[in-house]
């Protein structure tokens, strides 16, 4: 049995979940988040509490039992506190700047490179080799990180590139001079 899914999801004071269907609605301070559940899943408010429920023992019930009440507990978190992700930038010359809805990124290319800063997601450049990402939705944090990071990656000979901020970069040894 799932241990995971046998949990239920505590609602927060501030926090108004609703379920419809096959679809989970959360309303926070932080914004509003819905998600669409799959249909062998059962999804019941019962007060404070969230409670997911699967028709069967099979494989992809189990898995399916687990990921829907990680999901709607996500949600949850995300509507009280928004999720944020920290990435620096290193190497001489690299920066960051943003404008409006638009991410500058100077990190050795000949162009800059312009990221759209995705809907529901709030991008902030306190300085200009530091990146804070902030969204009320997990998923969409993560991958617009991802996706800044994907544009020059650490390399591990002189730690140049995009990073998360406790990202640890193992350092390889450049060429070896020697004589035989």
């Amino acid at each position: 049995m799932s241990r995971i899914g046998k949990k239920p999801v505590v609602i927060p004071g501030g926090v108004k979940v609703e379920v419809s269907g096959n679809s989970v609605t959360a309303k926070g301070p932080a914004g509003e988040l819905l998600l669409a559940v799959h249909p062998l899943m059962a999804v019941s408010v019962d007060g404070a509490v969230v409670q997911v429920t699967r028709p069967d023992d099979k494989r992809s019930s189990r898995a399916l039992h687990g990921l829907t009440r990680s999901l709607i507990q996500n949600m949850v978190s995300g509507v009280v506190k928004p999720f944020e992700k920290k990435l620096e930038i290193q190497g001489v010359g690299y920066n960051a700047s943003i404008s409006g809805t638009k991410l500058t990124l100077q990190v050795g290319f000949a162009n800059k490179i312009v990221l759209e800063v995705p809907a529901g997601v709030k991008c902030e450049v306190p300085d200009a080799t530091h990146v804070i990402i902030k969204s009320s939705n997990k998923q969409a944090c993560g991958q617009f990180a991802a996706e800044i990071r994907s544009v020059r990656p650490p390399e591990p000979y002189k730690g140049k590139g995009i990073r998360y901020q406790d990202e640890f970069v193992r350092r390889k040894a450049g060429k070896a001079f020697g004589s035989k």
